[in-house]
């Protein structure tokens, strides 16, 4: 099936993994990506771990497909040309400098814009390019930390933890890939392009739906709550006999189908849990009488149990556990691309391909020659 994105050309300016992720996205899409990287070092990623058996960064991998790499000096003369006449006949230029960087090159987004009326420039970083922290360096733990999700994340009684994923560079590069195909979708109706604008912070912000709800709503200073919801219950994880569950019952009907296979019907009569309000309230009460009939039999039982009455119900999986399910495999989450395991896409279309690309991440300056070859300065007289 054709890709959604074939024909739309994008100049890669990224590195590590917020801009590489959005820029994959696009690549994914059926977006023809051009990687612009460093001489003899190229992305920092491709001295990361962990390291595949022929020694390639797994990091740079997974970040990178579909991607073609130049390595150009943008302080060289004859590089920048090439990198402009790409810009020249781009749809897309993505970039994670920090803000002012693009500018000191020559290549400012806004004067981009104004030189080419159709070209789009997302750009990614820490605070984005205005505000009194936009020129400060980011990384994705120091985002993690200022952003309130990792306050946010741990047990009451525990110190504040960081994600178990690079959360803030992964959401600024999905959030910069909306808004390139925003723009675009914009771009076909209006014919004008223009710059997006992404911060690693603002993304993050974004995501934390739970504890923005009573910062600026009833102005109350959210906490730490493990991994119990804020406003429904039962809704945490469980423990039965050899290990947790998670149970999310987030209404009346499910909290009855939950007790009558708990075989708890008392809990039906209990005032303390008449309605999710109350249950919320007394979640520790409720807890405890949930897990001394779930610890007499085990996770898998219970979870067979309650699937079967329609409660939410999962054990709780590592990673390489979740990688082998039949749904993951099902659902292309997983792809062999040049005989690496890579994650797949998660977007499914119905009339465009969702398996992405099945180009492999480039080797440094893999089609170097060829790109200036086709993007050569003279190329582009009388365009």
């Amino acid at each position: 099936m054709p890709h959604a994105l074939e024909g739309v050309l994008v100049v890669d300016f990224t590195r590590v993994l917020a801009g590489p992720t959005c820029t994959r996205m696009l690549a994914d899409a059926g977006a023809r990506v051009i990687k612009i990287e460093r001489p003899q070092v190229g992305d920092d990623t491709r001295l990361m771990g962990p390291f595949a058996a022929d020694g390639t960064s797994e990091y740079y991998r997974f970040a990178n497909l579909g991607k073609e790499s130049i390595a150009l000096d943008l302080k060289n003369e004859d590089d920048m040309a090439i990198a402009k006449a790409m810009i020249a006949r781009a749809d897309v230029v993505v970039e994670n400098f920090r803000p002012g960087v693009m500018a000191t090159l020559g290549l400012d987004p806004a004067a981009l814009v104004e030189e080419h009326p159709r070209l789009i420039v997302c750009s990614i970083s820490g605070f984005g390019q205005y505000g009194p922290l936009h020129r400060e360096a980011a990384y994705d733990t120091v985002i993690q930390a200022v952003s309130g999700i990792m306050d946010a994340t741990g047990w009451p009684d525990g110190p504040p933890t960081r994600v178990g994923t690079s959360i803030s560079d992964i959401a600024a590069g999905i959030f910069g890939y909306c808004g390139v195909v925003t723009a675009l979708a914009a771009r076909a109706r209006t014919g004008k392009g223009t710059t997006v604008d992404v911060a690693m912070l603002d993304s993050t912000f974004a995501l934390l739906e739970h504890g923005l709800m009573d910062a600026l709503g009833p102005r109350v200073r959210p906490h730490r709550l493990g991994n119990r919801h804020p406003f429904m219950y039962p809704f945490d994880t469980f423990e039965c006999r050899d290990r947790e569950i998670a149970i999310c019952v987030g209404n009346d009907h499910l909290f009855s189908a939950l007790v009558t296979a708990l075989e708890l019907p008392a809990l039906l009569r209990d005032a303390r849990f008449a309605t999710n309000v109350d249950r919320s309230t007394h979640h520790d009460a409720l807890k405890g009488a949930i897990e001394t009939v779930l610890k007499t039999d085990t996770a898998a039982s219970w979870c067979a149990r309650l699937e079967q009455v329609g409660v939410p119900v999962s054990l709780v999986l590592n990673v390489d556990d979740t990688r082998k399910l039949e749904q993951i495999k099902a659902r292309g989450m997983v792809k062999t691309v040049d005989g690496y395991d890579v994650p797949g896409t998660p977007l499914k279309f119905g009339a465009y391909n969702s398996t992405g690309t099945q180009i492999p991440s480039p080797s440094l300056d893999n089609r170097g020659a060829a790109l200036r070859a086709e993007f050569a300065p003279r190329a582009t007289q009388g365009k």
